[in-house]
């Protein structure tokens, strides 16, 4: 199997898990109550990973609806169709957010979680989703602004090298501050923003932040601002601060719904 589709695999058992975990499942819950999808609606979800978001769209719809779900990892793919392999309103497809494959004006609603971030050209995207969504449709992006955590940390210089070089490992960094007035921009209208904040003042592996501590230390290896001997230092502090209970980690997601 090739180097890259060891990873999308890896990536794609790796989202199975943390799909589940009680801070993510909130999360969709609040993605599902903004969309507020009826009864033989259509909906297109932007990056479905493996499928849990269009899972639950799927019964809200039912069979005289659509869920069109979309990723560019064909791992993703697969775990999405066998998780929604008896609702057949629901379908998935391998392809570039930059070109979606519906006709225009057809769709009622459209979701984007954590997808536009790792997106060169938002703006193209977001013509996407206007062109496939029909006058008066809906739609809800979810996206992390990495550049606010909040993290209990002796060693702060070094935190401070870790988050920033998670910013280089995407395009579109700090994505939410400048959002809503490209929203604006693309015709969207009656645009709204909430704060959907992740906060584990428990540093186990049923919260969120215990793996994305491991994989944001991991790359800051890898871009060469800590080895990995102050990586190790670095997460056995947090595992200290959990053992004495001042273990504490804060996130805000941003909930971005708008209408056309």
């Amino acid at each position: 199997m090739p180097q890259n589709s060891k990873n999308s695999a890896l990536e794609a058992k790796e989202l199975e898990r943390s799909y589940k975990l009680a801070d993510i499942v909130k999360q969709r819950q609040h993605t599902l109550a903004t969309l507020a999808l009826q009864p033989g609606e259509k909906v297109f979800d932007i990056g479905c990973g493996v499928g849990f978001l269009a899972h639950e769209m799927a019964f809200l719809v039912g069979k005289s609806g659509q869920v069109i779900g979309f990723d560019q990892n064909p791992q993703m793919i697969i775990h999405a169709k066998k998780r929604c392999e008896d609702l057949p309103q629901a379908e998935f497809y391998e392809g570039d957010a930059a070109q979606l494959p519906a006709e225009d004006q057809t769709l009622d609603a459209v979701s984007c979680t954590q997808v536009l971030l790792y997106v060169k050209d938002v703006p193209n995207v977001l013509s996407e989703m206007r062109r496939i969504l029909k006058p008066g449709g809906r739609l809800v992006i979810v996206e992390t602004d990495w550049r606010g955590v909040v993290l209990n940390c002796a060693d702060d210089a070094l935190t401070n090298k870790i988050f920033s070089a998670w910013d280089s490992t995407v395009p579109s960094p700090n994505l939410p501050v400048h959002l809503s007035p490209l929203l604006k921009k693309h015709g969207f209208s009656q645009i709204q923003v909430e704060a959907v904040p992740i906060l584990n003042t428990e540093y186990t592996p049923s919260n969120f932040s215990y793996d994305m501590m491991k994989w944001i230390t991991k790359n800051a290896v890898k871009q060469g601002v800590c080895n990995e001997a102050q990586r190790g230092i670095w997460l056995k502090e947090l595992e200290e601060r959990e053992r004495t209970g001042s273990y504490f980690f804060c996130v805000n997601r941003f909930l971005f719904s708008a209408k056309i």
